[in-house]
């Protein structure tokens, strides 16, 4: 497997409710999520075709979640990826609530 490369830069775009990563200023995939009071509630996460393989969706994810920790928010899995990852990294475990059928009828809402 490739490393992620050096040039990838990780944004959270507030304004699309989601987490971005940019190689070489080019937006290479994205984490989406919605806040619910001081949940965030992660559910797409996506890595364009032509960036696969390098890692990029692990150092997304990972910097999305760092962030959350520095905003003092907690973290929902609903997102497939995001849910294998945190079984990976124990680290971010203290963060993690559980996806409920509350949080599900909240996001379809959310999301329409």
């Amino acid at each position: 497997m490739n490393q992620p490369s050096a040039s990838a830069v990780v944004e959270r775009v507030d304004a699309r409710n989601r987490y971005e990563i940019l190689v070489e200023g080019e937006r290479a995939g994205l984490t989406a999520y919605r806040d619910r009071g001081e949940q965030r509630v992660f559910f797409h996460t996506e890595i364009d075709d032509a960036f696969a393989g390098q890692g990029l969706a692990s150092r997304l994810v990972e910097e999305a979640l760092t962030d959350v920790r520095e905003s003092g928010k907690r973290i929902v899995p609903v997102c497939p990826y995001v849910a294998k990852f945190l079984t990976r990294h124990e680290e971010f475990a203290d963060l993690v609530d559980p996806v409920t059928p509350d949080v599900l009828r909240w996001l379809e809402t959310r999301l329409g």
